[in-house]
């Protein structure tokens, strides 16, 4: 399951990880957004306790999409080590999230 993320919680659980991380920027009224949500659920599930999965909701958490100036929904960041490391926008299948976050591990 992705961890829902807000400004609030950003830090501790994505920047202080020691695990790898993914991060699914959307928004509830985004259709491709909708189209990554259950891929991301998926990866939360699979990559438990390997890697961090979560989803941060861009018109709720202000800060968080200023911070990393986010322009385009779905994206999607891979941190490592408290840094952005990879960065992907628009849909994009699941072999390909999958293949980023397994070169974090």
């Amino acid at each position: 399951m992705a961890l829902e993320l807000t400004d609030a919680n950003f830090e501790e659980i994505v920047l202080k990880s020691d695990k790898p991380v993914l991060v699914d920027l959307w928004a509830e009224w985004c259709g491709p957004c909708r189209m990554v949500g259950p891929i991301v659920e998926e990866l939360g599930h699979e990559y438990a306790g390997k890697a961090v999965v979560g989803k941060l909701d861009v018109d709720n958490n202000p800060t968080v999409t200023a911070r990393f100036s986010i322009r385009n929904i779905p994206t999607i960041l891979f941190f490592k080590g408290g840094e952005v490391v990879d960065k992907l926008v628009g849909v994009s299948p699941k072999s390909v999230l999958a293949s980023k976050l397994e070169k974090l591990l």
